[in-house]
């Protein structure tokens, strides 16, 4: 049975989705000021490396935990639940606008804004 990575059309497809991702994340002035002095090459490899891992295309993520990579977003810039929400509202138009049926957008949805991935990355 395809994993989810498959289905959405492997490396390419997420590799694309990451860069239109971030393009519309950057330009979000609900949540581009927590990017301001980050390293956007090395955190679209970071965002590639998890989403691959995520959604099946491979087995081993090397990649910090969810808690300890947004600990200080949380304690220092005041991350939320609203800022989670506009991450995953982006996600989806991302998704929307490259084409990706309902159904694979669903799934995607179903693993990115997991409440367990939320409260891990609100150190909740």
């Amino acid at each position: 049975m395809p994993t989810l990575f498959d289905k959405l059309g492997g490396s390419a497809a997420v590799d694309l989705a990451v860069d239109k991702f971030y393009e519309r994340v950057l330009q979000d002035e609900r949540i581009n000021h927590f990017f301001a002095n980050t390293d956007m090459v090395r955190q679209r490899a970071h965002q590639k490396a998890f989403l691959t891992y995520a959604f099946g295309g491979t087995d081993k993520y090397d990649g910090r935990h969810m808690r300890a990579a947004h600990k200080e977003l949380v304690e220092k810039q005041g991350l939320k639940g609203e800022h989670f929400d506009a991450v995953a509202e982006n996600l989806m138009v991302t998704l929307k606008d490259m084409g990706v049926p309902e159904e694979l957008m669903a799934e995607v949805a179903a693993v990115a804004a997991a409440p367990q991935h939320q409260k891990d990355v609100l150190n909740q």
